[in-house]
């Protein structure tokens, strides 16, 4: 589908994956795949990627979020590093370049992925804001990435959680950054009616 705007500034989004051992080489990398696939599914508009992959390492998650913001990303998504292991220290690493948490992006991943496994409650991702910048902790497999973005449907295409990424282009309205417009067959997004700008002439 042809962006909502082709003439407008492509949409500035970080992603990042976090993983030792996909960072030295010793498998194939399918977080970052998997986040820049969605989102061109998602959204109409024209969209520039920042793509990070880098180790299990508290400050240096840190300093690549705080240079992702800074460089104009208005949303950043991080897979990888959020369980109870000695080396997940992604929601650490996140929360420490917080300006606000956002409890809720967390709570409804976990909600989700308790519908397929109880261990879904040994994840720990978190979204914060800092700057203009919306922050949000995905999880590591591609499969689980879709589910808790996208949210769970029945065999007649009708919703039955809601996925995160429907308060998400409200959320960065609401904090100053561009007008995101999803593709309602893959994830409506929610606005009140007061926030929602008329769709473009074509």
């Amino acid at each position: 589908m042809p962006a909502a705007n082709p003439t407008s500034d492509p949409v500035r989004i970080g992603i990042v994956s976090i993983s030792d051992r996909a960072s030295s080489g010793v498998y194939e990398d399918k977080g970052l795949p998997a986040l820049q696939e969605w989102l061109g599914r998602a959204l109409q508009n024209p969209l520039q990627f920042e793509a990070r992959l880098i180790p299990d390492e508290r400050d240096r998650i840190s300093a690549t979020l705080i240079e992702l913001v800074d460089a104009g990303c208005s949303l950043v998504l991080t897979t990888g590093g959020t369980g109870p292991a000695l080396r997940d220290v992604t929601p650490e690493a996140t929360l420490a370049v917080a300006d606000k948490e956002m409890p809720g992006f967390g709570e409804q991943m976990r909600q989700i992925s308790l519908r397929f496994v109880p261990t879904a409650i040994l994840s720990r991702q978190v979204a914060v804001i800092r700057g203009k910048s919306l922050i949000i902790n995905l999880p590591g497999q591609p499969k689980a990435i879709a589910e808790t973005l996208e949210g769970l449907r029945d065999a007649q295409g009708a919703s039955i959680v809601n996925g995160i990424f429907a308060a998400v282009p409200y959320c960065i309205d609401l904090i100053g950054g561009p007008y995101l417009e999803t593709i309602d067959t893959v994830c409506k997004a929610f606005r009140p009616k007061s926030a929602q700008r008329p769709a473009p002439q074509t």
